[in-house]
């Protein structure tokens, strides 16, 4: 009887040591915008993606609007957002460690099984007329913990899948179809909830689920890429902390992130005031500014993948270029204006955030990746969370062009401080030159 040979186990790897990022001699040629496509099992992942995060925009929308429904108390709807994001600042960096101990693909598979067996039990509790507001809740926390569980392996495992040499191309695409599931999602449940009630639209986010999970299991594991598992150990979430301040082109990124997240991040508060107090459009005007960050926010991630080299003073420029576009909207004396900047805040958002993704991810060994994106997404989610309270106040007092001004200026003067940072343990300085004379604004070494 012969058994089938085992996986040999990948070579130990100094998790200090990364490999050299990928810089392009030339620009991309329009199809290799897909490149990451190449890879089998980032196709299906890609494939269950495109359903999930649809029928993820879907829920959200749906939830909210069954516990307003539910208990007629909007602070209630805040705690059911709560509890769907808390268990990510709770348990990311145990979930980091989890990632790094053990399989990621087989996280995944665990995770968004129990994703899908809870939204069904959502689902079915509300078609059949029997939901309560504390079913809910429970719910809400179950999926909430799957999801704090999942970020940082299903961050770290599009590595796994592409290689190296793709993953900037992977992490845009990722983030194009997260922005065009913003897109359809919320405009979908929206009919649905309108014409049969919203646990259709809770249903149909099990069953993307569903096809996510079936895409995760069919991949071919033996061509996922071999990474050094980290043996259990103590002190691993400090190992972790000290990596990521070692580490210039991570410690850097996350400090803008930070600033980033807190108040930049938060724009549903600012269109929620410009369209109640600024310009007075109403939900129409709501719905609109929304779909021009979006569809910015598309176009950003499109163009995102046809960067030829990833430097951290790129994603410094590009946090500067959001936070001044983010003022130019709240001081915009003209409404077309206005709506034009709304744009720029999408591709300039979304330039900054697949950079400093990708410029992190590259600058950490796959050994301690789930660790250090664990702190990502914590800094993502808990700015996000904090930013909503600050912001909102911001808005409520002093009206939406303030909140404009203080969303766009402290994170551009945050990444100005950042790049004189940088500037000065480099030695460079800016150069300027005449439009017609090539290149207006260049960073290039300071004389000795």
């Amino acid at each position: 009887m012969t058994s089938r040979p085992a996986r040999s186990a990948a070579p130990y790897v100094d998790p200090t040591v990364t490999e050299p990022i990928p810089v392009l001699e030339q620009r991309p040629r329009w199809r290799d915008t897909v490149s990451a496509l190449r890879a089998h099992n980032y196709r299906l992942y890609l494939l269950g993606q495109v359903f999930a995060n649809s029928g993820g925009w879907m829920a959200r929308i749906a939830i909210d609007w069954l516990v307003l429904e539910l208990t007629g108390n909007v602070a209630l709807v805040g705690l059911a957002v709560t509890l769907q994001f808390a268990p990510t600042l709770l348990l990311g960096p145990w979930a980091g460690v989890l990632s790094d101990r053990f399989r990621r693909h087989t996280i995944l598979i665990g995770t968004q099984s129990v994703g899908t067996v809870a939204n069904g039990v959502l689902a079915a509790l509300v078609l059949t007329g029997v939901v309560q507001a504390w079913h809910v809740f429970v719910i809400a926390a179950v999926t909430g913990t799957s999801m704090a569980i999942d970020g940082p392996s299903r961050s770290a495992f599009v590595a796994e899948m592409v290689g190296t040499h793709r993953l900037r191309n992977a992490i845009s695409m990722n983030a194009t179809i997260f922005h065009l599931g913003g897109l359809l999602g919320p405009a979908i449940s929206g009919v649905l909830i309108v014409v049969v009630g919203s646990g259709w639209s809770i249903a149909i986010n099990a069953t993307t689920s569903l096809v996510a999970v079936t895409a995760l299991v069919l991949m071919r594991r033996h061509e996922l890429l071999a990474v050094t598992r980290a043996p259990s150990a103590p002190g691993q979430i400090r190992e972790a902390l000290r990596y990521l301040v070692g580490k210039p082109t991570i410690l850097f990124p996350m400090i803008v992130l930070a600033s980033v997240a807190i108040f930049g991040m938060n724009l549903p508060v600012l269109f929620t005031a410009s369209a109640n107090e600024g310009y007075h459009t109403g939900a129409a005007g709501y719905g609109l500014y929304s779909s021009l960050a979006a569809v910015g926010a598309f176009a950003g991630a499109i163009l995102s993948t046809r960067r030829r080299a990833l430097r951290l003073r790129a994603i410094v420029l590009a946090a500067i270029g959001y936070g001044l576009v983010t003022v130019v909207a709240g001081l915009a004396p003209w409404y077309p204006l206005f709506l034009g900047a709304l744009v720029g805040i999408g591709v300039t958002r979304i330039a900054f955030a697949t950079g400093a993704e990708s410029l992190t991810q590259l600058s950490t060994n796959l050994a301690i990746r789930g660790r250090i994106m664990s702190f990502y997404l914590m800094t993502v989610v808990g700015g996000q969370a904090l930013g909503g309270v600050i912001m909102g106040a911001i808005a409520e007092t002093f009206g939406p062009t303030v909140a404009f001004v203080v969303a766009g200026g402290v994170p551009a003067l945050t990444a100005m401080t950042v790049a004189i940072l940088l500037a000065r343990r480099g030695r460079l300085a800016l150069t300027f030159a005449l439009p017609w004379r090539g290149r207006p604004v260049r960073i290039t070494p300071r004389p000795a």
